[in-house]
């Protein structure tokens, strides 16, 4: 793979430890912000909106322009936002700043997917796609689980502080490894963008990003509230959501690892055999969460699991799209947060259930449930064509 491509990967990194860190630092900013639990979750749902909308948004907006001006603006941008987060006291303005950071990280990881597969042969974008997410699974490792210690030993803000101070490499990787010039993508024989806006009436299209969507939301829907399950279900100490969040991430890498070098060729598979293992994972963890070890063994396979079905179905969604040539990444990039923006939410209306901190773990299931009740009637369709540049 590319040079290049390992440089986008780190700034999906920095980018990828702001979307995740929440996890283990609700209680925190909740206490903190004198707002509850559940009100703080909404800060993962408001990054995950503006990821939705931004995606298209800002893809249209930098279409036009050189890949590597948009890179850099976006990683800027996301820089302030969260110097801004760390400094206020006010949730409304933190909640702000989630949004606009969200902007740019959907307008960063939208042209990177473009930049990404324009920089692979045309049957190796589930490989392109592997290396970039790597940045989002290692920043769930290192950057994620770091968060939450810097969070417990100096408070939640630290954490906003050290993300914005990621940008900085990120940007300077970004100036010195990204060509100047356009690519392929960006050449003016590209089709128009109401060309490119018309594949999203393309059935198969749809149908992939459904799928993605549902599968992100159930991983989403238990990642934002696992540090209760952990200190309170499990009766772990804090520090230990740490732990849990290495583990998730290390499974997380693994899967995004294994389903790059199957999702060019054998998509069917990694979905035959995923999806089942992913809906019993969530089940079993619902039920044996008061079990440490368990709890332990099972967040590292469902990390593995999520990411490996998550991303074979995104990189279905580049597939399907590559009639879209410079929107594709924005396709991928909304599918992937309207799951992030709809998990949460889902999450948080099981809290004052009679399930409690376990609610969220069910919801993930029953996301998984809705995801393979609806790809069983339409398996062949999801694989035909797998390794073609347009929707057949």
């Amino acid at each position: 793979m590319p040079l290049p491509l390992y440089l986008l990967a780190m700034a999906v990194f920095a980018m990828g430890t702001s979307e995740f860190m929440l996890a283990g630092l609700l209680p925190d900013i909740a206490a903190d912000l004198d707002v509850t639990v559940g009100t703080t979750g909404t800060l993962t749902s408001a990054f995950a909106i503006g990821m939705i909308v931004g995606a298209p948004l800002m893809a249209v907006l930098a279409r036009n322009r050189p890949g590597r001006s948009s890179l850099l603006g976006f990683v800027l941008v996301f820089l302030t936002a969260h110097t801004v987060g760390a400094a206020t006291s006010s949730f409304p303005i933190l909640f702000a700043t989630r949004v606009v950071a969200a902007l740019a990280n959907a307008g960063f990881l939208a042209v990177a997917l473009t930049t990404a597969v324009a920089l692979v042969l045309p049957d190796k974008k589930g490989q392109a796609l592997a290396v970039l997410l790597s940045g989002t699974t290692v920043a769930t490792i290192v950057g994620v689980p770091g968060g939450a210690v810097l969070g417990t030993l100096l408070g939640w803000r630290a954490t906003f502080w050290a993300v914005a101070t990621l940008c900085l490499p990120a940007a300077i990787g970004i100036l010195t490894g990204i060509p100047a010039g356009r690519t392929k993508t960006d050449e003016s024989d590209s089709p128009s963008l109401r060309a490119e806006l018309a594949q999203l009436r393309t059935p198969r299209l749809l149908l992939a990003m459904l799928l993605g969507a549902l599968v992100n939301a159930a991983t989403f829907a238990s990642f934002t509230f696992l540090a209760p399950v952990i200190t309170d279900t499990a009766g772990l100490g804090e520090l230990w959501i740490s732990v849990v969040l290495v583990l998730f991430g290390a499974g997380s890498l693994i899967g995004v690892t294994v389903a790059g070098r199957l999702s060019d060729q054998r998509p069917g598979l990694v979905l035959a055999v995923g999806g089942p293992l992913l809906l019993t994972g969530w089940l079993a963890l619902a039920v044996m969460a008061y079990q440490p070890v368990a709890l332990l063994a099972l967040v590292f396979v469902q990390g593995a699991l999520s990411f490996a079905l998550g991303s074979t179905l995104i990189t279905r969604v580049l597939y399907e799209a590559a009639a879209a040539p410079t929107m594709a990444g924005s396709y991928a990039t909304a599918a992937l947060n309207a799951g992030a923006a709809v998990g949460p939410l889902v999450a948080a209306a099981t809290l004052n259930t009679s399930v409690g901190d376990l609610g969220p773990l069910w919801a993930s299931g029953l996301l998984v449930a809705a995801a393979l009740l609806i790809a069983f009637p339409h398996r062949t369709v999801i694989t035909a064509g797998q390794n073609t540049e347009a929707p057949q």
